[in-house]
C-alpha cells in the first residue's frame, strides 16, 4: 500500500500537475465553499448515513428552558443527538444498536467505523440522579461486543468487563442493562470487548446525570465535546484500528474543523463544557480563547470551589472527563482546540517531509520537464497548504480549515469556535462576528511607526538583566 509520504514525495511526479488556487474568502459568506469531493463510497445495506453538503455548519439553537430539578437546562450536543427514553413502569428504557455505518468526518473523508445507533460518538445519554435505568443493547457487529458504563457505581454484572463481568453479546443477540443512577456527574460509555479495534473504530460514547439538587451557579447553557483521533490512510475507506502513535485525523463528537458545529452563546451567560476523552492513546490539552474558566467537575464528582483555579487550557488525560465553566464578557467567535499542534492538522498535513527553508528554485525546473506545473510545497511553512487544489487520492483531504471572515483559517482537525453574541437568540448561527470600528489588528502606517520609534528593518533589542 502507498503511503502518505510516498504519496506526497514521488507520487507526486507522476500525479496529474500541482495548481496552487488560494480560496476565494469574503467576509459573510457562509455556506458552499468548495468542499473537496472524495469518493463517496457504498454504505452497507441497512446503515444510517451521515449527510453534508457544506463546509461551515451553523450552530444549532441551545434549548433554555429549564428540564431538570433547579432549574437545570438540558445538555446541547454539538453534530449529536441524544438517546430516546421511554418509561415502563418507573424506569427509563432505551435502545442501543452497536452496528458498522458509513462516517463523515469533514466534506470529502469518509469512513466505514463502528458505533452507536448509527453515529460516533453515539447519542449522550441524560438523566437524573436516582432514575433506574434500563438499556437494551444490540449487537450487529461481525464480532462480540460488550458495553463499559465507564465511571458508574453499579452492580458488578453491569459493569461490561467482556469475560470478567459478563459473556460477550454475541452477533445478532440483545442484551439487557439495568442499574440505579446513584450519582450525578458527567460519565462516558464505551466497548469492552477488543478495545483497540472497537474504541479506535468508534465505539464511544457520553453519559450526563443531573443532579437531585442542583449545586453551584446556574448555567445558562451546557454542551458535550467528546474527543477522539484516528489513523484513515488516504484512498482506504475504514480507520486503521492497530494505529498507536500516528494519528492523522482529530475529532470533537466525531467531526473536524470545519465541519465541527459551532457553539453559540450570549454576553455575561455562563457557559459549562463537559470534555470526554476518549482516544485510543493521546492526551489533549484544550485551549479556550478570549476566556478563563474553572474546572469545576471530573468523572470523579464535583471539585469543591476552594480547589477550583482560573485556566485557559485544561488536560483531559484518556479516559478521563474535564468539565469546565465559564462567563463570556467579550463578544467575537473564540477558537477552542487541542494545542497539540498536530492535532489541528488534518491527514494530509501529517508525515511530510521537512521543507521548511529549501531553496526550491533549482530543483523545481529539473522536476517539471516530468510534472509541467510542479511546484515543491512547504517551504515557507504549511500555513497555506488548505488553500491549495491539487491531486489527492480518494477519500482523502488536505491540512484544510476553510475559508474565514478575513482569510483563509489554517487550522483544521480538533478545533470549534464558541460564538459569543449580545443577543444569541437572533444572531445569525452560520454568521461571523461584526466587528466594531477599530477593534480588528490592521496594517501599521509608516507615520504611526515613526511616530512610535519602531523601525521594521531593524532587530528590536530586549532588556537583558546585568
Amino acid at each position: 500500500m502507498v503511503n502518505r509520504r510516498d504519496f506526497l514525495v514521488s507520487g507526486a511526479l507522476a500525479s496529474a500537475a500541482i495548481v496552487a488556487s488560494r480560496a476565494r474568502a469574503q467576509e459573510g459568506d457562509h455556506a458552499g465553499h468548495g468542499a473537496h469531493a472524495g469518493a463517496r463510497g457504498v454504505a452497507p445495506e441497512g446503515t444510517r448515513v451521515e449527510q453534508s453538503d457544506r463546509s461551515w455548519v451553523p450552530a444549532r439553537r441551545t434549548d433554555r428552558r429549564p428540564a431538570f430539578p433547579g432549574g437545570q437546562v438540558p445538555v446541547h450536543v454539538p453534530n449529536g443527538a441524544k438517546l430516546r427514553w421511554r418509561v415502563q413502569r418507573g424506569v427509563k428504557v432505551g435502545h442501543v444498536v452497536v452496528a458498522p455505518f458509513e462516517h463523515e468526518f469533514a466534506p470529502g473523508l469518509r469512513a466505514t467505523c463502528w458505533g452507536y445507533n448509527g453515529r460516533t460518538p453515539g447519542p449522550l445519554v441524560e438523566a437524573v440522579e436516582g432514575d433506574r435505568v434500563r438499556i437494551y443493547v444490540t449487537n450487529r457487529l461481525p464480532e462480540p461486543t460488550t458495553i463499559h458504563w465507564h465511571g458508574f457505581i453499579l452492580p458488578n454484572g453491569m459493569d461490561g468487563v467482556s469475560g470478567l463481568n459478563q459473556r460477550p453479546i454475541p452477533p445478532g443477540a440483545t442484551y439487557r442493562y439495568e442499574f440505579a443512577l446513584s450519582r450525578a456527574g458527567t460519565f462516558m460509555y464505551h466497548s469492552h470487548h477488543d478495545e483497540m479495534t472497537q474504541i479506535a473504530l468508534g465505539c464511544v460514547g457520553m453519559f450526563v446525570v443531573h443532579p437531585r439538587r442542583a449545586v453551584g451557579p446556574r448555567v445558562d447553557r451546557d454542551f458535550a465535546l467528546m474527543t477522539h483521533e484516528w489513523r484513515v490512510e488516504p484512498g482506504t475507506g475504514r480507520p486503521d484500528p492497530n494505529e498507536m502513535t500516528d494519528f492523522n485525523v482529530f475529532t470533537f463528537n466525531g467531526k473536524a474543523f470545519p465541519s465541527t458545529e459551532p457553539m453559540l452563546v450570549g454576553v455575561g451567560e455562563r457557559t459549562r463544557i463537559r470534555l470526554g476523552n476518549l482516544s485510543p492513546m493521546t492526551t489533549h490539552p484544550i485551549h479556550l480563547h478570549g476566556h478563563h474558566f474553572r474546572v469545576t467537575q471530573t468523572d470523579g464528582g464535583d471539585v469543591p470551589a476552594s480547589a477550583q483555579h482560573p485556566e485557559t487550557t485544561v488536560l483531559v488525560p484518556v479516559g478521563a472527563v474535564r468539565v469546565i465553566e465559564t462567563v463570556s464578557t467579550e463578544p467575537g467567535d473564540w477558537a477552542l482546540h487541542c494545542h497539540m499542534t498536530h492535532h489541528v492538522m488534518m491527514q494530509m498535513g501529517h508525515d511530510l517531509p521537512n521543507m521548511v527553508g529549501v531553496d526550491a528554485s533549482r530543483l523545481d525546473p529539473r522536476i517539471r520537464r516530468v510534472v509541467p506545473e510542479y511546484m515543491s510545497m512547504g517551504t515557507r511553512g504549511m500555513g497555506d497548504m488548505g488553500t491549495m487544489d491539487m491531486p489527492l487520492p480518494e477519500n482523502s483531504i488536505p491540512m484544510r480549515g476553510g475559508p474565514g471572515p478575513f482569510s483563509y483559517i489554517d487550522m483544521g482537525g480538533m478545533m470549534t469556535v464558541l460564538k459569543v453574541r449580545e443577543d444569541p437568540e437572533r444572531a445569525d448561527p452560520a454568521g461571523w462576528y461584526a466587528h466594531p470600528r477599530d477593534t480588528v489588528s490592521s496594517p501599521a502606517t509608516g507615520d504611526e511607526l515613526r511616530e512610535a520609534g519602531i523601525d521594521p528593518d531593524a532587530m528590536p533589542e530586549d532588556d537583558v538583566a546585568p
